[in-house]
């Protein structure tokens, strides 16, 4: 039986504006989420979920054929059952079988990394039940689709939302100072909503402007790969400008003040990772102020 797999993801540059067809510089990462199927001699679908430590965090056990009158009091158990009966309505033959299944859904990376421990499973489940991953988002999680994107592909790419089909082209993002790049965990969430609020509150002539503006800071940010203090300042320029847009501090003022070189956030802005510009030993200032997960870009980056 067959098994599928799907890479994590990371959003370099226009968040927020993502959503108004900015120009997006998105990366899938080493680590990603398989998904494994083997048949069995119940009539039932058993779904495990394990982590990236092999513990098992989520088990449940679906009767089958599936049916869209399901309802648990398990929050994840009720996703899921959203999810597959979603992926139904796109392929009526789906799960629609009296034949067993065990599905292992395997994490490489913490649930808590931001990774896209969601999109990953969305993307899996698409490719099983042979149906559209786009589509299957709109149907369950929603968002602008970059993460669908970086599941399925094994290089950088730029991503252009668009109303009916994503606009993605793969390019070289591999800067000649990667051993001067380093994503640090903030290991805290953010709610993004009062962010996404206020972006929400421009006029329609200003958000034009602006997803004008960061689809150049996209362009920018990728044709600065030989080019540190380049790359550094537009970082810089980045964080400023979407932070005056957002009305939220820069994560570099609220946390990082005194830390010497450019930090820029990445996704919903606060949570997950960072991006820092740094070397090796100047890693030691987040490492002294508790940030133990730090990771150079060679190892994040697929």
């Amino acid at each position: 039986m067959p098994s599928f797999y799907s890479h994590g993801k990371l959003l370099i540059t226009a968040e927020y504006l993502i959503l108004d067809n900015a120009m997006a510089l998105a990366i899938p990462t080493k680590k990603g989420q398989s998904l494994s199927i083997t048949k069995t001699d119940t009539t039932t679908l058993v779904w495990e979920s394990v982590l990236h430590d092999t513990s098992l965090w989520f088990k449940t056990e679906i009767n089958l054929p599936i049916k869209n009158t399901i309802h648990s009091n398990d929050p994840i158990t009720q996703k899921l059952y959203e999810i597959l009966i979603a992926a139904q309505e796109l392929n009526s033959n789906f799960l629609q079988t009296t034949e067993g299944y065990k599905a292992v859904s395997t994490l490489e990376f913490p649930r808590n990394w931001g990774l896209g421990s969601s999109s990953t499973l969305i993307t899996n489940i698409a490719q099983w039940a042979q149906v559209n991953p786009y589509e299957l988002l709109k149907k369950t999680f929603g968002g602008s689709g970059y993460d669908i994107a970086c599941a399925t592909t094994n290089t950088p790419i730029t991503y252009i939302r668009n109303k009916v089909t994503p606009s993605i082209n793969p390019v070289t993002f591999d800067p000649s100072f990667k051993d001067q790049l380093f994503f640090v965990h903030l290991n805290r969430k953010q709610n993004s909503r009062d962010s996404i609020s206020h972006y929400r509150n421009l006029s329609t002539a200003e958000r034009e402007a602006q997803v004008r503006a960061f689809t150049t800071f996209t362009e920018a940010i990728i044709a600065s790969q030989n080019m540190l203090s380049e790359f550094e300042a537009l970082i810089k320029d980045h964080e400023l400008t979407l932070s005056k847009i957002v009305q939220t501090p820069t994560i570099k003022t609220q946390l990082f003040p005194d830390y010497p070189k450019a930090i820029k956030s990445l996704g919903g802005w606060g949570g997950d990772f960072i991006l820092v510009v740094g070397t090796s030993q100047e890693m030691n200032y987040f490492k002294e102020k508790g940030y133990t997960t730090i990771i150079p870009f060679s190892e994040m980056v697929l």
